[in-house]
C-alpha cells in the first residue's frame, strides 16, 4: 500500500471509531497516568497491539504545539490545536503537581468552558479534578482524588463534594480518578462501554493487568489501621482519617458507605471487633502517636489537630488507649 493509501486507510478508520478521547495535559503533568490511561485506549483500538486507530481515536490538544512537560521530566507534543470539543466522546484532563501556580493557560479553562456548555463529558485523571474544580466546572458533582491530595482539595475547594475511598468515579457528564494505576481502569470502563468487553480483555492482557478494578474498589494505600477485609469497613476507616478532627457524625458515616448506623455499628463489631466511634477514636489517636514522633508540635496543637478542645483531655485519652502520656511517648520515640 502507498504512503497515501495509508493515510486514507487510517482517515477511514478514525471516522469508524467507537470511541473519541482528547488528552488536555497540565503543566508537570503525571506520565504515568496518562501513558496509562492512552495505552488502554490504544491497545483496545486494534487487534493484536497493531496500534491502528481502527475502534478508538485519541488526540493531545492544546493551545499551542509546544511541549508541555510531564513532572518526570518527559515532554509530549500536542497533537491538535482546539477544534470543536463535540468531535469527542470525552475530554481528559490529566493533572499533576499541585505546586504549579498556572497548570493550564486561559485559553485551555476557555475550551473546557466550551465542551461543558456542549455537554461533553470532561474528566479529571489524577490533580486533574482541581483544574476543573478551579474552572468552576465540578460543581453538583463528587470529585475522587487520591488519599494524599484529599486535605488539599478540601482546603481549596470547602464547598464541592469529594472523596478519596475510591478509585475513580465516573457518571454521564464527569469524571475523577486518583490517578496512578487506576487511569487504565477507567479507560477501560470507557473500552468495555463503548467498543467491547473483547477489546477490555485484549488491553488489559497486554498491559499485564489481570482484571479491570471497580470505581467502587478502594484505593491500595497504608493505613493508619489494621488492614481489614471488608470493603464498608475499609471505605468507613479511611473517611475517619480524613476527618481526623472527629467532625464526622457516625450516623453520616454509615450513609456514606450504604449503611444504617445500627448496621455499620454490626458490621464493625463482627470485623474489628470494635464498635465505629471505638475504632474513629483509635484513628485519631494513632494519628497523634504519629504526629509526636515526627514533629516537635506542641500538645495543645496536636489535642486540637485531632479534635480534643485541651491538652489535658487529650493527654487522658492517649494514656488511656497506649498506656504512656504524649510526653512519654515522645520521649520514648527519639531515645530510639
Amino acid at each position: 500500500m502507498r504512503p497515501g493509501q495509508h493515510r486514507l486507510a487510517d482517515d477511514a478508520a478514525k471516522q469508524t471509531a467507537r470511541l473519541k478521547v482528547g488528552f488536555v495535559l497540565s503543566r508537570s503533568f503525571t506520565l504515568s497516568a496518562f501513558a496509562l490511561f492512552v495505552d488502554t485506549l490504544r491497545l483496545a483500538s486494534d487487534e493484536q497491539d497493531r496500534s491502528g486507530r481502527v475502534l478508538a481515536d485519541w488526540q493531545v490538544i492544546g493551545s499551542t504545539r509546544h511541549l508541555i512537560t510531564s513532572s518526570c521530566g518527559v515532554q509530549v507534543a500536542p497533537t491538535s490545536d482546539f477544534v470543536d470539543p463535540s468531535r469527542f466522546d470525552y475530554i481528559v484532563v490529566v493533572g499533576g503537581l499541585l505546586t504549579v501556580e498556572n497548570p493550564v493557560d486561559q485559553q485551555t479553562i476557555t475550551f473546557l468552558k466550551q465542551a461543558d456548555a456542549k455537554k461533553v463529558p470532561l474528566i479529571g485523571v489524577c490533580t486533574g479534578s482541581f483544574i476543573l474544580a478551579a474552572a468552576g466546572l465540578m460543581k453538583r458533582h463528587e470529585s475522587c482524588v487520591s488519599w494524599l491530595h484529599y486535605k488539599e482539595f478540601r482546603e481549596r475547594f470547602p464547598d464541592l463534594s469529594v472523596r478519596s475511598d475510591r478509585l475513580f468515579n465516573l457518571d454521564r457528564q464527569r469524571g475523577s480518578c486518583a490517578g496512578g494505576s487506576s487511569a487504565a481502569d477507567m479507560a477501560a470502563l470507557l473500552v468495555r462501554k463503548y467498543i467491547s468487553r473483547d477489546a477490555e480483555r485484549n488491553a488489559l492482557e497486554v498491559l499485564q493487568i489481570e482484571k479491570a478494578r471497580a470505581p467502587a474498589d478502594i484505593q491500595p494505600r497504608r493505613p493508619l489501621y489494621d488492614d481489614y477485609d471488608d470493603t464498608r469497613v475499609k471505605a468507613a476507616m479511611i473517611t475517619m482519617e480524613q476527618f481526623v478532627d472527629g467532625s464526622m457524625p457516625i450516623e453520616k458515616l454509615a450513609a456514606m458507605v450504604g449503611l444504617s448506623r445500627r448496621q455499620l455499628e454490626r458490621i464493625f463489631i463482627d470485623k474489628t471487633g470494635m464498635s465505629p466511634a471505638k475504632a474513629y477514636n483509635r484513628v485519631r489517636m494513632e494519628r497523634a502517636k504519629s504526629i509526636l514522633a515526627q514533629s516537635k508540635a506542641p500538645l495543645i496543637e496536636i489535642a486540637l489537630d485531632v479534635g480534643f478542645e485541651n491538652a489535658s483531655q487529650f493527654t487522658r485519652t492517649f494514656k488511656r488507649t497506649f498506656g504512656q502520656t504524649p510526653s512519654q511517648h515522645r520521649a520514648a520515640s527519639r531515645a530510639h
